[in-house]
């Protein structure tokens, strides 16, 4: 302790007596003073006491999943400018793998004091996850909005793109290009976008090809992770299985399903077209340009924003789900559906 108030002191040029008094809370002490007691505390990462913690009006925390797929920082910088100039300070907390938990950053960030919180692709998204966090975050006062996966059980604001809607533009382009046998590459099925993306696929299949569910559910969905390995492991077995197409849950996974294409000495988009999702920053310029199914990115981390600001303010937005239409974009990695399909 007295190590800690020397350090405390010498960082905030005044006596150890004056640190004592500030951080028991003693009257005598200048506001300018107190204020470089803090700030000392603050640089040298002491934790101030609980009494001495005020809710800053300026911090906004952004909790991410990981910053490796490109779509998850892009996200992050249109929340963090628009949050900047709404006058407030966006904290990035990133879950990295043996790292902090969601719980632990969530804690975190509470503890610093900030206004609201921002959860990108969290528990939230997760069918198996205990929603009751977000309940007992609510009860603290601390307001927040959740971004990509619903759930009834959680009384928030929702930002989410129309997973079923994507789906249905990437069969749609496929399916007019000729291919018939097109398979879908996602990641677990205990996430809500991916049950989403399941029953789009699904249902479209069934609209354009006229192929029944259970056909589509059985032999043209495959599992994995929303890594590029993920990707190249999913399409390999879809393309075993005769594929001449591959949706792609993300742009990562797509750039996988090329790589799966080429070990087989196929060409994307001669012999088997691929499609992504997200259309995150730079994949426009892949070998070949991935068509994609563009995630509303600006639309959605603005509206993410705007959303946590009301609640902030005291005039929450409807605590329901606030759904955006993505987009197709047309590239260079698909093409008409080969003249001889493979067999498996």
């Amino acid at each position: 302790m007295t190590t800690r108030l020397a350090d405390i002191a010498a960082q905030a040029g005044v006596s150890e007596a004056t640190v004592s008094r500030v951080l028991n809370g003693k009257p005598g002490v200048a506001a300018t003073t107190r204020q470089s007691v803090l700030a000392a505390l603050d640089v040298l990462g002491y934790e101030r006491p609980v009494r001495l913690r005020q809710r800053s009006e300026g911090l906004v925390g952004l909790i991410t999943p990981e910053l490796e797929n490109p779509i998850f920082p892009a996200l992050a910088q249109v929340i963090g400018q628009a949050l900047t100039r709404q006058g407030y300070t966006p904290v990035l907390a990133t879950q990295t793998p043996g790292g902090s938990t969601e719980d632990e950053l969530t804690e975190m960030l509470v503890d610093r004091g900030v206004a609201g919180i921002i959860y990108v692709s969290g528990l939230h998204a997760d069918t198996t996850a205990d929603m009751q966090r977000y309940e007992r975050l609510r009860a603290q006062g601390v307001p927040f909005v959740l971004v990509d996966g619903f759930s009834p059980k959680v009384q928030a604001p929702f930002i989410s793109p129309d997973d079923r809607a994507a789906m249905a533009l990437a069969v749609t382009h496929l399916a007019s290009l000729g291919h018939t046998r097109i398979g879908l590459a996602l990641g677990p099925k205990r996430y809500v976008p991916v049950q989403r993306k399941i029953e789009g696929f699904v249902h479209a299949m069934q609209g354009q090809l006229g192929l029944a569910p259970e056909v589509v559910e059985e032999e043209l969905i495959q599992h994995s992770l929303y890594t590029l390995e993920g990707g190249q492991a999913a399409a390999t077995a879809l393309i075993e299985r005769a594929c001449t197409a591959v949706v792609c849950a993300s742009d990562m996974m797509a750039l996988g399903a090329i790589r799966a294409a080429r070990q087989q000495g196929l060409e994307v988009p001669r012999d088997v077209s691929v499609v992504g999702f997200d259309d995150s920053p730079l994949i426009a310029f892949t070998d070949p340009p991935l068509t994609t199914v563009r995630k509303p990115v600006p639309a959605m981390g603005q509206a993410a924003v705007r959303t946590l600001l009301e609640e902030i303010g005291g005039t929450p937005a409807p605590h329901s789900e606030f759904v955006f239409m993505p987009e197709l974009v047309v590239r260079g990695s698909t093409a008409s559906a080969p003249q001889t399909a493979r067999t498996p």
